[in-house]
């Protein structure tokens, strides 16, 4: 896990995405806790209450869940929803302002689908 502490993004949602990108890559799998409030906080000296607020922003969306006194477990189903949540977050932060500019300059889907192939 890396926090940029310079970043525009909050600390939180840091958190909350490196559980997600650990989650995606597979470092935590389904129902295997994840590192702990404390862990994340002693490590990054920084406060608990940051690190809960990441982690509740995950059990808002069904991604962890908390076992009383054990806790923070990643759900099942949780990759396959992660997956699902960045597809739609990448179409709509980059396909859908790629097609807008692409009819602005009149380039078929044909040269669009040529291009992607272009930078592979």
């Amino acid at each position: 896990m890396n926090l940029n502490f310079y970043s525009e993004i909050p600390i939180y949602i840091q958190i909350a995405q490196s559980i997600e990108d650990g989650i995606l890559n597979g470092i935590f799998n389904e129902d295997e806790a994840i590192p702990s409030t404390t862990e994340i906080s002693v490590k990054f000296k920084i406060n608990p209450a940051t690190v809960a607020k990441g982690f509740n922003l995950l059990v808002d969306e069904g991604i962890i869940y908390k076992r009383r006194g054990v806790g923070m477990f990643v759900s099942s189903g949780s990759k396959e929803k992660l997956v699902q949540k960045r597809k739609d977050k990448f179409y709509s932060n980059y396909i859908i302002s790629l097609i807008e500019e692409a009819k602005k300059l009149n380039i078929s889907t044909e040269d669009i689908i040529e291009m992607i192939k272009r930078g592979k």
